[in-house]
């Protein structure tokens, strides 16, 4: 196995379930998710996800960080701030997190999760 994967554009069928914790509250969004790499020892796993517009309420199991490439997002933590994120934001979102995540545009981003 290399030590740098480039990601590329992805391939292959995406998973189209929404994901664990993620419950639509508003219009009828649907997400696409590409993992494209796992690292060898399964704690990261990275990719490419995209979503239409609409809301979700999610609650964080793992961290994540965020690399926007297209579209924008407005990020409301539960009892928070609103955040909004667009093309060329890159971000954190700590595990605990409990909030909606608002699609105001079609967004697409690179991502990278700690399992463990």
């Amino acid at each position: 196995m290399p030590n740098v994967t480039r990601l590329g554009e992805p391939r292959g069928e995406p998973m189209t379930d929404d994901l664990k914790g993620w419950v639509k509250i508003e219009g009828n969004p649907s997400m696409r998710t590409w993992v494209q790499h796992t690292a060898a020892d399964g704690t990261m796993i990275s990719g490419t996800w995209e979503a239409t517009v609409g809301s979700y309420h999610t609650t964080y199991a793992a961290y994540e960080f965020v690399h926007i490439i297209e579209g924008r997002i407005t990020i409301t933590e539960d009892g928070g701030e609103p955040v909004t994120v667009g093309p060329g934001d890159a971000f954190a979102v700590e595990v605990g997190f409990r909030g909606v995540w608002r699609i105001e545009e079609p967004v697409r981003k690179h991502f990278a999760i700690r399992l463990k």
